[in-house]
């Protein structure tokens, strides 16, 4: 069959051009996006797209305040057919509206790339860039500004905030060093007074030795323990700065997120795998982390890698909820806690979902029916169902539909419900509409139409 043939039947099996025009001048935006959901660029003749992408646009921009949803879906099928400035624009916007951040920030960084003198891409960016405490990348994304842009205004604003907090970062760096010479020589006479166990009232780190023996680096957040395992001072100081760098990391993705972050000073020890199953137990030589009455045990912290942090968000996410929820984090559904929790983490891993072996795991569980009831983890911790991590991964998916139907802000809002109500389900149903059968029936829809 010759090449031109080719091309007419491919044609012929997809949506005409004409098609999108049409359903855009009719506003049918759900009609116009299932038309060309399937179809695919490399159908049209290169000429022809703009012709499709142009009405995709037309209904991310209409939907955008209204459904951000579907307007993420036309967003994302317009830049499929041509990465337009408008259309990277309304996909970036659309996917912050529907906390899809990893997406966001792509769309933002091929607009700047692709279109350098539209200042929109550089502000929204340095704006990310900025609340991810990042300040140094703010800047120089931030200065990618064109100086004659409308958004050049704004641009300096935050340039000069992003100033400040690396300023304020040096000093605070500068200040830690100082005490830690300084406490270098004190600290054990000050373990031996019984002086050890200290809870410094700013965001300033100061390092010691607990009564325990065990170093000791807190600031009016955090009250980190770890033991020494033979580092010397320059060791110790290195390690110590990876854990607050990595404790305040969590503490802003937490607040900047879920929209709260803990209060009240949070004790974290962190353990190598041999000193965990010392302290803590056998039985939970698997758990990346334990959070227990105010306290977060992590499970082999000897070095900090991005999982650590991933487990750390977990654990953080939990004393968190435990601060929320009236009668502490027992009083919640079990699901829930672990759900948001897991789920706290996928997204500070920069997931917008499961993990790809987990997502496949989940996928081939609800083909066979085999995902848990969440009625069945109410009172049961995920840990204890036949197929843990699928129980957790069950929990993360119910809680990322509860999140798609409001954001974060509604979980907040859930949780209030529930402070003053004492009904779990009732709150559930006032707030979202559903119960937990309901509930159970878009995970499972999720899951399968993936």
């Amino acid at each position: 069959m010759n090449t031109p043939l080719i091309a007419l039947l491919l044609l012929a099996a997809a949506p005409p051009p004409q098609k999108a025009r049409e359903l855009a001048a009719q506003k049918q935006w759900e009609e116009l996006y299932l038309a060309f959901a399937a179809a695919s660029p490399e159908d049209y003749p290169e000429a022809q797209r703009p012709a499709v992408a142009g009405p995709l646009l037309k209904g991310c921009e209409a939907l955008l305040a209204e459904d951000a949803v579907m307007a993420y879906s036309l967003g994302e099928r317009a830049v499929a057919f041509q990465e337009t400035s408008g259309g990277l624009r309304c996909l970036a916007r659309s996917a912050l509206k529907t906390d899809q951040r990893a997406s966001a920030e792509e769309a933002l960084k091929k607009g700047l790339e692709h279109f350098p003198k539209d200042g929109a891409f550089g502000l929204e960016l340095g704006r990310l860039l900025l609340q991810d405490e990042d300040s140094t990348a703010a800047i120089a994304t931030l200065e990618r500004v064109p100086a004659k842009s409308k958004e050049a205004k704004e641009a300096r604003k935050l340039i000069q905030q992003a100033r400040a907090k690396v300023s304020e970062a040096g000093a605070a760096r500068g200040e830690v060093e100082r005490l830690e010479k300084r406490l270098n020589g004190e600290d054990e006479k000050r373990a031996a007074k019984g002086e050890g166990d200290f809870r410094p009232d700013s965001l300033n780190y100061e390092s010691g030795v607990g009564k325990d023996g065990m170093r000791v680096r807190a600031n009016k957040r955090f009250i980190i323990s770890y033991y020494n395992s033979e580092r010397d001072f320059g060791q110790r100081t290195d390690y110590e700065s990876q854990v607050a760098s990595a404790m305040e990391e969590v503490h802003a993705f937490t607040r900047r997120l879920l929209g709260r972050a803990r209060e009240q000073p949070l004790k974290v020890v962190l353990y190598t795998r041999d000193e965990f199953i010392t302290h803590v137990g056998s039985r939970y030589a698997s758990y990346a982390g334990l959070y227990v009455d105010g306290l977060i045990r992590m499970n082999d912290a000897a070095k900090l890698t991005q999982a650590t942090k991933g487990a750390l968000t977990h654990e953080y996410t939990n004393a968190v909820l435990d601060e929320l929820c009236t009668g502490g984090i027992g009083n919640l559904h079990r699901w829930f806690s672990q759900g948001l929790a897991d789920y706290m983490k996928w997204r500070f891993l920069g997931l917008d979902g499961p993990p790809r072996e987990l997502a496949n795991k989940l996928h081939g569980a609800a083909r066979q029916g085999r995902l848990p009831k969440l009625s069945e983890m109410s009172s049961k911790s995920p840990i204890y169902q036949e197929n843990p991590e699928v129980a957790f991964g069950t929990s993360a998916m119910a809680v990322h539909e509860l999140v798609r139907m409001g954001g974060t802000e509604k979980i907040l809002a859930f949780i209030d419900s529930f402070n003053q109500s004492g009904s779990f389900e009732g709150s559930l149903q006032s707030t979202y509409g559903k119960d937990l059968a309901g509930l159970d029936a878009a995970v499972h829809s999720a899951l399968s139409g993936r």
